[in-house]
């Protein structure tokens, strides 16, 4: 799992590789990543929106913009945690992502961003 923390919100990743839905045969990785998001601060802040960068070892980073999260911009409370799972397609065995998020601080409507780690996307057998 990595860890970073910006303006005390801590954001923390891991992946999976999923076989079940990948298809190599035809250059096709799917990944799961689990993103845990904790405000420790001492007032609330709302998701506004996420900036990825998805780097793919044989092709073309691309770039992906959107509000929220899931369909969802959560607002997480003062020393509260939100958890969510999604996913990413790569076309070669190794990748990574990293990013950063849109917050507003729910008391002031200051908006800041959040840095999101990278984190690499392998292939099980790539691990060893």
């Amino acid at each position: 799992m990595t860890t970073a923390v910006t303006y005390g919100v801590k954001i923390s990743v891991e992946s999976v590789y999923r076989k079940d839905l990948s298809n190599p045969e035809n250059s096709v990785y799917f990944f799961n990543y689990r993103v845990e998001i904790e405000n420790t601060n001492s007032f609330d802040v709302q998701l506004l929106n996420r900036h990825w960068l998805i780097f793919d070892s044989l092709n073309p980073a691309r770039e992906v913009k959107g509000d929220g999260v899931v369909g969802v911009q959560p607002i997480i409370k003062a020393d509260s945690k939100y958890t969510y799972v999604s996913g990413c397609d790569l076309h070669s065995e190794i990748g990574n992502m990293r990013g950063f998020y849109s917050f507003i601080k729910l008391d002031t409507n200051e908006i800041f961003k959040v840095s999101i780690p990278k984190f690499n996307m392998l292939t099980a057998p790539k691990l060893n």
